[in-house]
C-alpha cells in the first residue's frame, strides 16, 4: 500500500470525485471534475466540495511523513468561482513542526486561476501510518 491508496479510504473525499494525484516530504496535489452534482443553487461550485478538496490534499502533506496528523483547525477564503472543469488544490506543509504543523493550499482551476486559500493547522499523534 501507498501513501495514495491509504487516503482512498477516505470515503467522503473519495464519493465527492477528489483523486490524491501527488505525495511528497510536506507536499500533496489532488484534483476534483467540477460536476453538476457540485454545484449550489446560483450554478457554481459549492464552497463544502472545494473545502473537501483542499482539505484531502492538506491531509496527505501533513501525513506524508507517515506520523499520524490530525486536522485542528481550518480556514478557507474563497476568491473566485468555477462551474466546470476540473479543479486542483496543492498543498505545502510550511511548518513541520514535530506536534502542530501547518500548511497552505491553494486551489486553482485548469488554467491555473486562484479559487481559493485554504490554511490548516494539525496535531501529530505518537502513531505511525503503516502502509
Amino acid at each position: 500500500m501507498t501513501i495514495i491508496d491509504f487516503f482512498k479510504r477516505d470515503r467522503f473525499a473519495m464519493n465527492a470525485g477528489v483523486d490524491l494525484l501527488e505525495v511528497g516530504n510536506g507536499y500533496a496535489k489532488a484534483r476534483m471534475r467540477v460536476t453538476p452534482e457540485h454545484l449550489n443553487g446560483v450554478g457554481v461550485c459549492q464552497g463544502g466540495a472545494l473545502f473537501t478538496l483542499a482539505d484531502l490534499a492538506c491531509a496527505a502533506a501533513m501525513n506524508s511523513h507517515l506520523v499520524l496528523t490530525l486536522g485542528t483547525s481550518a480556514n478557507i477564503t474563497f476568491v473566485a468561482n468555477v462551474s466546470e472543469g476540473y479543479v486542483y488544490a496543492e498543498a505545502h506543509e510550511l511548518v513541520d513542526h514535530p506536534k502542530m504543523p501547518y500548511c497552505e493550499v491553494r486551489v486553482t482551476d485548469e488554467t491555473g486561476r486562484l479559487l481559493a486559500i485554504f490554511t490548516s493547522s494539525g496535531y501529530r499523534k505518537k502513531q505511525e501510518i503503516v502502509l
